[in-house]
C-alpha cells in the first residue's frame, strides 16, 4: 500500500520571483563529484523532487563539464511547468585536470554559455541564471548588464549571483534586479553571515544556500572521511575532509547528535532545520537546496522543513562554525569571505 507523501510548503524565491518548495535540490551531485552514479536510482530520485513539493531544480554548465545539465533534460522536458530551472555560468574547468578553476565573467563569454546551456538543458528559457563566481577583474556592471541583456532577450527570467559579498550584491543589484543568493551556508560554514547575509535581507533577496549538509559531513556520512573517500570524489581535495582536520571536524557533530535523538531525527534532519530556522533568525528567505541521489534522503531532507528547533538546541549548534578545522577549498579567493578578508 502506498502513502501520499507529505508536500513541503511554498515560499517566493525573492522579491517577485517565482513560488517554489522552501527546499530546492542541488543536482551537482546527482551525476557527477561525488563517486560514480546509479542512473536508475537518479531518475527516481528526480522524480520523488516533485512528489515532495521540491520545485527548484539547481544545476550548471561546470557540473561534468555539461553533462549534468544534459541527463537533467528528459526529466525537465516531462515536468517544465512544475519546475523552477536554476542554471549557472563562469566557471571554466578543464575535463582532464579537477583541480583547474578558471573564473569567467566577460559578456562575450556569457553570450556563448548561455547557448550552450539552453541547448543542453533543451529549454527555450532559464527561470533563474547565477554568475557562479566572479572575477574581479571584470567589473560587475559590465557582468551584470550583460546578464539584463539575457532577460530582455527572453532566454532568462531571473538573475542570481554565487559566492559574493554584501558589497558586490548591492553593486550588482543597482544594475538589475537579484533575485537569489547562492553561498554555502551550513552550521560548519556561517562566513556569509559577515556581509551578505545582511545585503540580501536589506534587498529582498532570497538566499539560497549550496552544500547546507557540509557536503555529507553534517549527516554523518563518514567515520573517517580521510579514508573513506573514492579517487573520483573531489571532496578528497577539500582541506575540511583530510587527515586531522577531518578527525576533529567529525568530533563536532556531537551536539547535532543529541539534538537529534530528543527529536527522533537524524543529524541531517538536525542540520537541515538549522538552515531553515536562518530565515527567522536574518528576516529573509531561505530555500536550501541539499542534493542526494536516494529518494529515501530526498524524503529524509524535506522532513526536516517541518522539525522547529529549541532557543537551548540553537544555542547548543552555535559555536560549531568557529571550531571547524579547514577551509572550504583549497583557494577561498573563488568565495565571498576571500574578498573580505
Amino acid at each position: 500500500m502506498s502513502h501520499a507523501i507529505e508536500q513541503i510548503r511554498k515560499i517566493e524565491l525573492g522579491t517577485g520571483g517565482p513560488l517554489v518548495g522552501v527546499q530546492g535540490f542541488g543536482a551537482m551531485g546527482i551525476t557527477n563529484a561525488y563517486g560514480e552514479t546509479d542512473v536508475a536510482a537518479a531518475r527516481d530520485t528526480l522524480e520523488a523532487t516533485l512528489e515532495a513539493g521540491v520545485t527548484l531544480i539547481d544545476t550548471a554548465d561546470v557540473y561534468g563539464t555539461g553533462a549534468n545539465e544534459e541527463f537533467l533534460a528528459p526529466f525537465v522536458a516531462a515536468h517544465r511547468d512544475e519546475i523552477t530551472l536554476a542554471t549557472k555560468f563562469g566557471i571554466e574547468r578543464r575535463a582532464n585536470d579537477p583541480l583547474h578553476r578558471g573564473i569567467r565573467n566577460e559578456p562575450a563569454y556569457l553570450k556563448n554559455a548561455v547557448e550552450a546551456s539552453l541547448r543542453r538543458l533543451n529549454v527555450e528559457v532559464i527561470d533563474l541564471y547565477y554568475m557562479h563566481r566572479r572575477d574581479p577583474a571584470v567589473p560587475l556592471a559590465e557582468s551584470v548588464g550583460a546578464m539584463a541583456e539575457l532577460v530582455r532577450e527572453g532566454k532568462v527570467k531571473h538573475l542570481g549571483l554565487s559566492e559574493v559579498t554584501g558589497a558586490e550584491l548591492r553593486e550588482a543589484h543597482a544594475v538589475h534586479p537579484i533575485t537569489a543568493l547562492q553561498s554555502e551556508w551550513s552550521v560548519f560554514s556561517r562566513d556569509v553571515e559577515r556581509s551578505a547575509v545582511g545585503a540580501a535581507t536589506e534587498l529582498g533577496v532570497a538566499f539560497v544556500p549550496y552544500s547546507p549538509l557540509g557536503r555529507g559531513f553534517l549527516a554523518g556520512a563518514f567515520a573517517d572521511a580521510s579514508t573513506e573517500l573514492s579517487s573520483s570524489d573531489f571532496r578528497q581535495f577539500q582541506p575540511r575532509f583530510s587527515g586531522d582536520n577531518a578527525k576533529a571536524n567529525a568530533a563536532l557533530l556531537e551536539p547535532l547528535r543529541k539534538i537529534a535523538a530528543d527529536h527522533g531525527a537524524t543529524t541531517a534532519q538536525i542540520a537541515l532545520a538549522w538552515v531553515h530556522q536562518r530565515a527567522q533568525v536574518h528576516g529573509l528567505t531561505v530555500i536550501p537546496i541539499p542534493g542526494t541521489r536516494k529518494r529515501s534522503r530526498l524524503l529524509e531532507n524535506t522532513a526536516a522543513t517541518r522539525i522547529v528547533l529549541t532557543t537551548d538546541e540553537l544555542a547548543l549548534l552555535e559555536p560549531i562554525a568557529g571550531r571547524v578545522a579547514g577551509d572550504r577549498y583549497p583557494d577561498m579567493s573563488f568565495t565571498s569571505v576571500g574578498r573580505e578578508a
